[in-house]
């Protein structure tokens, strides 16, 4: 129950001051909010670099603050500040020349390391930074708050609805998936039908934003959620699958009710390049 109650409160405070930032924060394409992005991601990427020394994947902490934050850094002075959009290439490419090189010219003691390093390396390079650096590409788009907002419910929504969907109608249909064994089908299902009642939302409420392409506007909406929504739970069961190899319950405290940051942007992690690129195509 006290967990329970500590995630209600987590989600009535902390979505209401996401938009709140998103609505009257919105100086250079959104600058504070893409901050937030940018020191979410240097908190999960300390987060999986714990993760992964549980085996003996080592990499030292500024390194992991370095190389997690070198894409969404990026992202937001190319987004907020007008620099080149080669300046993320740019980033992730140094980052990881900073990989092969680093620890090459050492000695024999570092030499026997070094492929756990680069392997170490490249995974904080790429998760959870460079998929988190496409919400602050949304930013770019006309009306990119919105969008974000829209982007963001459906993650929120998504996994507040496959938790009470779980516990309400998934005791029967628990134990499908090895790297979260509590999750249940029906939450999955609860969680999929959040994202699309929210996609619809979009075309009906905000039509001027989600005017659809090519495609009748119900099924870009259709196909908007359950792909987003589909992406958010396996954003959801990849990181599981991480704490659970590595013998790990939490990835850390820093979010009541919910563990970690990197706990926390786990699933927005892995659908934001979905929903942006579907975004695009779609509307």
């Amino acid at each position: 129950m006290k967990k329970i109650i500590q995630r209600l409160i987590t989600f009535l405070v902390g979505v209401p001051l996401v938009v709140g930032v998103i609505f009257f924060l919105p100086q250079k394409n959104h600058l504070v909010f893409n901050i937030a992005v940018l020191v979410f991601c240097l908190l999960a990427a300390v987060e999986f670099r714990n993760i992964l020394a549980q085996k003996n994947l080592e990499l030292r902490l500024c390194e992991a603050l370095f190389l997690g934050g070198a894409g969404p850094l990026a992202w937001t002075l190319a987004v907020s500040f007008g620099l080149s959009p080669m300046v993320i290439p740019g980033a992730i490419t140094l980052g990881a020349l900073w990989i092969l090189i680093s620890h090459a010219l050492g000695g024999p003691d570092k030499l026997e390391k070094y492929l756990h390093r680069c392997t170490a390396g490249f995974a904080v390079l790429i998760y959870p930074g460079l998929f988190m650096g496409w919400i602050i590409q949304m930013m770019k788009l006309p009306q990119g708050g919105m969008v974000v907002i829209f982007y963001l419910l459906t993650v929120f929504l998504n996994d507040s609805n496959a938790w009470l969907s779980g516990i309400l109608f998934g005791k029967n249909s628990r134990g499908r998936v090895a790297a979260s064994p509590v999750k249940s089908l029906a939450g999955f299902i609860g969680g999929i039908f959040a994202s699309v009642v929210v996609a619809f939302g979009g075309i009906y409420i905000f039509p001027e934003i989600f005017t659809s392409s090519f495609l009748p506007a119900p099924l870009s909406a259709l196909i908007l959620g359950l792909a987003s929504g589909a992406a958010v739970i396996l954003g959801d069961l990849s990181e599981s699958a991480l704490k659970r190899s590595a013998g790990v319950k939490d990835s850390g405290t820093l979010v009541m009710g919910r563990g970690g940051a990197l706990d926390s942007i786990d699933s927005a992690a892995l659908c934001a390049p979905v929903y942006y690129f579907l975004y695009l195509l779609l509307f």
